[in-house]
């Protein structure tokens, strides 16, 4: 049996809830089609989220970016469907698509869209100590 496209996002339980940890994806075959020459655009888009209570599931968000190979679409509209779609499937704390397109036309377009659930804050980053490379080879 082979896989289809789909837009079906499906999510499983956040095994941590009570703490935020972020979670980064990169997806570099992202296709879709030009909607004034039907010519296909290429990507690679750049999902970082906080889950709140709901992660993604990755078969389906693999399925689900499929499902716009055959779609004519604007980079700034697919880009904000996408974190839209995905918004609603998860409820993220904080949600944050980037999309770096390929040269079409002399020009590369780069679209960030981001999300964040009313009222929630992040966590105050912490600096520590960098330790040098290969710190721990003696001899």
């Amino acid at each position: 049996m082979s896989s289809q496209p789909s837009k079906a996002l499906e999510t499983f339980d956040n095994p941590t809830p009570g703490r935020d940890f972020h979670i980064h994806m990169e997806i570099p075959e992202f296709t879709c089609l030009c909607p004034k020459t039907g010519q296909p655009d290429f990507a690679v888009l750049y999902l970082d989220y906080i889950p709140d209570q709901k992660c993604v599931e990755l078969k389906s968000l693999k399925l689900y970016i499929w499902s716009f190979r055959e779609e004519g679409c604007f980079h700034e509209a697919v880009t904000n469907q996408i974190l839209d779609d995905l918004v609603a499937a998860t409820d993220p704390k904080f949600m944050r698509l980037t999309a770096k397109f390929y040269v079409r036309g002399g020009i590369f377009t780069n679209v960030v869209a981001e999300h964040r659930k009313p009222g929630w804050q992040p966590q105050p980053r912490v600096e520590l100590a960098e330790f040098a490379s290969q710190s721990n080879i003696r001899g």
